[in-house]
C-alpha cells in the first residue's frame, strides 16, 4: 500500500506539529519579547488550523491523514502551551496559569486523554465520531484562552489581555465538559 499523499492542507496540519517545540522553547525563556515572538508564531499556527480544514474541504482533499493528523496536532499544541503556561518562567514569579485557574487547565487536558482514549476504542469498532460544531467552538476558545495569556507575558502590564485569557480558557473548560460528555455518551452506547 502506498504512504498517503502528503497534500497542502497535510503539510499545514504537520507545519502545526512541527511547531509546538518551537513554542515551547520560547515560552521557556522568561522576556517579554520571547513571549511577543512565542505569540506571532501562536497565531500562524492557529491559523494553519483553519486553513489546512478549509483547503482540504474547498479542494476535495480530505484524507484519512488529514483526518487523523487534525486532531492529534490540536491536541499536542494545547496540551503542551497549557502545560508551560503553567510552569511559565517569566520576570513575575506568578506564571500565566496559576490557583484555580489550574483547575480549567485540568479540565482541559483530562478531557482531551478520555476524548482520545474514546475515539481509539471507537476506531477498533469501527465508529467514527465526527467533531460537533460545539467542540470547534470549544478549540476556538481554548485557541483564544492560550493566546491572550501568551500575549499577557509579552505585555505584562496590560491586566486586560491576562484577564481575557483566563475568562476564556474558564469558557473553554465549560464547553469541555460539555463535549466531553458527548462523547462519552456515544461511547457508552458500544460499550457492551
Amino acid at each position: 500500500m502506498p504512504p498517503p499523499m502528503l497534500t497542502l492542507p497535510n503539510l499545514l496540519t504537520l507545519s502545526r506539529i512541527l511547531a509546538v517545540p518551537i513554542l515551547v522553547f520560547l515560552l521557556w525563556r522568561p522576556a517579554p519579547y520571547d513571549y511577543a515572538i512565542t505569540f506571532i508564531l501562536y497565531c500562524i499556527v492557529g491559523l494553519t488550523d483553519y486553513f489546512d480544514g478549509y483547503l482540504a474541504r474547498a479542494h476535495g482533499q480530505i484524507s484519512r491523514l488529514g483526518q487523523f493528523l487534525d486532531p492529534i496536532a490540536d491536541k499536542i499544541m494545547v496540551v503542551a502551551v497549557l502545560i508551560m503556561l503553567i510552569s511559565s518562567r517569566k520576570a513575575n514569579p506568578e506564571p500565566e496559569i496559576a490557583g484555580l485557574h489550574i483547575i480549567a487547565a485540568l479540565v482541559i487536558l483530562l478531557r482531551e486523554i478520555m476524548v482520545s482514549g474514546l475515539r481509539e476504542f471507537l476506531a477498533g469498532l469501527q465508529v467514527s465520531v465526527p467533531v460537533s460544531a460545539l467542540a470547534k467552538w470549544k478549540t476556538t476558545l481554548q485557541l483564544v484562552a492560550l493566546g491572550a495569556l501568551i500575549l499577557s507575558g509579552a505585555a505584562p502590564d496590560q491586566d486586560w489581555i491576562h484577564n481575557v485569557g483566563l475568562a476564556s480558557l474558564w469558557a473553554a473548560a465549560a464547553l469541555t465538559l460539555v463535549t466531553g460528555y458527548d462523547y462519552l455518551r456515544i461511547g457508552l452506547r458500544h460499550m457492551d
